[in-house]
């Protein structure tokens, strides 16, 4: 049976009035701004942030238009702008979704901004002309509009509501963000008629956290005899479920180095739809499988539906190509090859097509879905067993394996199959070579676009990394001292030389590396091997000279430039993994001959530090043998992703090693 759903009345909508808030929580009137509040200069447990989120709260209930019913979002939020820099939060973007038929609607948008001026609290209310509209593509737009009279002390608040004809777009929320949050508060109300699954995240905890039963009254418009018969009212009184969460004095969350968003680690909760429960039907879930998610990309025009279609201008140029190929090897390289080197990437986060194959084809750029999955075109073309596979980059943030979501994605690869194995394939980065993705690919969960949703797993803990660096000093002469350097650094520290290079030129970027060095110093035969061998690493030589003078007492530091300088780990504390980009290994190597007329007076004593057992070693293993100076320097991490609770342990790792690292060997002259 078929109904159309009216709400009569909401025996709870009084939770949610933005005016009206529990016990625990704070009181919010548009427009209503107290001389107090301007008081608000600082978060004691962030000075230095530039604006401070006095309030802020959100609800979510289903109500009725009249004739179906409707997902109803509603936001209110107060800032304090501290300073200059936190201007950005008066320009505030509402995404809206919208198909064909449907759209969402952005209603009841209120904007004011306050200041104290002589001792009185002055409005300045945003004018209509303020809001734009900034269309994305054709499922989503985006209003924007900038609060008017803003400067450093002002006080800003804004609210609006969402009406949504999507009951798969329950609206998220974010309680942590780039600055600090005074209250920040969201309610859910959901009739028994839907089921959702709540996706809860983060590390602060919660000052309010409920779940309550009520119940409302609603009428269902009977349409199952058609247009021309009867219309039958029907009145139900479903459960409501009302979840209501907030937090209080919420730290900013910020970067921090070695992780890979932050988007991971705010505290945030999401739904996502999975059965409809509607009066007298079964239940009907609504949760797709990965498989079915996989199956309509494959339809997608959009995406690998293009992969359905003959491609028959693609025939001239593959068979060219692969002509002289022996193996499936060499005809997936000799494409890949071509499509890298021919093609400009014209955005490094798409998941969609937004021309055709042939358009991408012919003017030869495209963004990066579609230069990779031209690539598998042309793969498949060869007779070559291809596929997309779709991921979400570290900066994106993870993909929720149990909820088959493609908003989650934002990269599209290619994969195919030489027979003993896959491979996986991006021929939207210039200096990427054949097998490799960039360090962004490594996020964990990745799909393939098949029947069968294959699952793929770029985990960083799989990137194995190393460099190898020789240093060897010579004879001191006229206060200088002499010496050769050689360093094979890892593969995607070899992708940035090569890009430096590109960019600007090799002695550009010889010059920076003189730049490291502390005094003077001279470099000759300059040389960097393998520039073009896009699949290895690079090697870096170069001759130096560096100023010492003729004093009594001469200090060598054995590391020169390649020491640890600071601990990359600077807080005390942290919430959050350690997310490295790939497993590590670095081996230094130092070689002098003590110089004639000195002798050594000090020589670092060698070290061995294990990090929890086998998962990293520090070895700083240094001798003198007669006349001559060894050192052998390790770092080695055996994985590349840390629990909170190992943060301690590898700051305090850290700091052995750069203290170590600044030690130096103490030359004096013999008497």
């Amino acid at each position: 049976m078929r109904y159309t759903l009216v709400m009569l009345t909401c025996l709870v909508s009084s939770l949610f009035s933005l005016c009206a808030v529990a016990q625990e929580g704070v009181k919010m009137k548009f427009g209503k701004i107290s001389k107090e509040e301007f008081i608000v200069k600082k978060f004691e447990q962030d000075t230095g942030a530039h604006a401070i989120v006095l309030g802020e709260i959100g609800s979510s209930v289903f109500e009725s238009d009249g004739n179906d019913l409707r997902l109803v979002y509603k936001v209110h939020r107060r800032f304090k702008i501290v300073d200059k820099n936190g201007y950005d939060v008066a320009t505030v973007e509402v995404p809206l979704y919208k198909s064909e038929t449907q759209e969402e609607k952005l209603l009841n948008l209120k904007a004011s901004a306050y200041n104290l001026e002589n001792g009185e609290v002055v409005e300045t209310k945003m004018e209509s002309k303020n809001v734009f509209s900034d269309k994305q593509d054709k499922a989503l737009l985006v209003k924007k509009f900038t609060l008017p009279a803003v400067k450093e002390g002002t006080i800003i608040e804004y609210t609006y509501t969402i009406a949504s004809p999507y009951y798969r777009h329950l609206r998220a929320w974010d309680f942590q963000g780039e600055y600090p949050r005074l209250w920040s508060e969201y309610s859910v109300s959901i009739p028994e008629y839907f089921d959702y699954m709540l996706i809860p995240q983060g590390y602060e905890k919660y000052v309010v956290k409920t779940k309550d039963f009520s119940r409302s009254t609603f009428t269902f418009r009977d349409e199952s005899r058609g247009a021309g018969g009867p219309t039958q009212m029907v009145t139900v009184t479903p459960n409501i479920t009302t979840y209501r969460w907030a937090l209080k004095d919420v730290p900013a969350i910020h970067d921090e180095s070695f992780i890979t968003t932050t988007d991971n680690y705010i505290n945030r909760v999401e739904f996502q739809l999975s059965a409809y429960n509607w009066p007298d039907q079964p239940r009907k879930p609504v949760q797709s499988t990965w498989e079915d998610l996989m199956k309509d990309m494959m339809k997608d025009p959009e995406m690998a539906g293009a992969l359905d279609n003959n491609n028959g201008f693609l025939a001239n140029t593959v068979e060219d190509l692969v002509k002289d190929a022996k193996t499936n090897k060499e005809k997936a390289q000799k494409i890949f090859t071509w499509v890298r080197d021919n093609f400009t990437c014209t955005g490094h986060r798409a998941l969609w097509m937004k021309r055709s194959l042939k358009t991408v084809f012919s003017s030869k750029n495209g963004n990066v879905a579609e230069i990779n999955i031209l690539l598998v075109a042309m793969l498949k073309k060869a007779g070559l067993f291809a596929s997309p596979v779709i991921l979400s980059t570290r900066g994106n943030g993870y993909v929720y394996q149990f909820y088959p979501l493609y908003t989650r994605f934002n990269y599209v690869i290619a994969s195919v199959n030489l027979g003993d194995g896959y491979i996986n394939l991006d021929a939207s980065e210039p200096l990427m070579g054949f097998c490799k993705l960039p360090p962004a690919c490594y996020n964990g969960a990745a799909r393939t676009v098949d029947d069968f949703a294959t699952p793929v797993f770029l985990g960083a803990d799989s990137l194995n990394e190393q460099k190898f660096t020789s240093v060897m000093l010579g004879k001191i002469e006229n206060g200088s001292i002499s010496g050769s350097f050689m360093q094979r650094p890892t593969y995607f520290e070899s992708y940035n030389v090569r890009t430096k290079i590109k960019e600007k030129s090799q002695e550009e970027y010889f010059k920076e590396i003189a730049k490291g060095y502390t005094g003077d110093l001279e470099l000759s035969n300059k040389e960097v091997e393998d520039l073009k061998e896009l699949e290895s690493p690079v090697m870096v030589k170069y001759e130096f000279k560096m100023q010492l003078g003729n004093e009594d007492v001469l200090y060598i530091n054995p590391m020169l430039g390649e020491a640890y300088k600071n601990n990359p780990f600077k807080s005390m504390e942290r919430k959050f993994p350690v997310e490295m980009n790939n497993v590590s290994d670095e081996v230094y190597s130092f070689n002098m001959d003590v110089p004639e007329g000195y002798e050594v007076d000090e020589l670092p004593k060698p070290t061995i530090a294990n990090f929890n057992e086998h998962e990293g070693q520090f070895q700083y293993l240094i001798q003198q043998q007669e006349n001559h100076i060894q050192l052998r320097c390790r770092i080695k991490l055996s994985k590349a992703n840390f629990e909170p609770e190992d943060y301690s342990t590898l700051r305090e790792f850290y700091d052995l090693i750069v203290k170590k690292q600044a030690e130096q060997i103490v030359l004096k002259k013999k008497k």
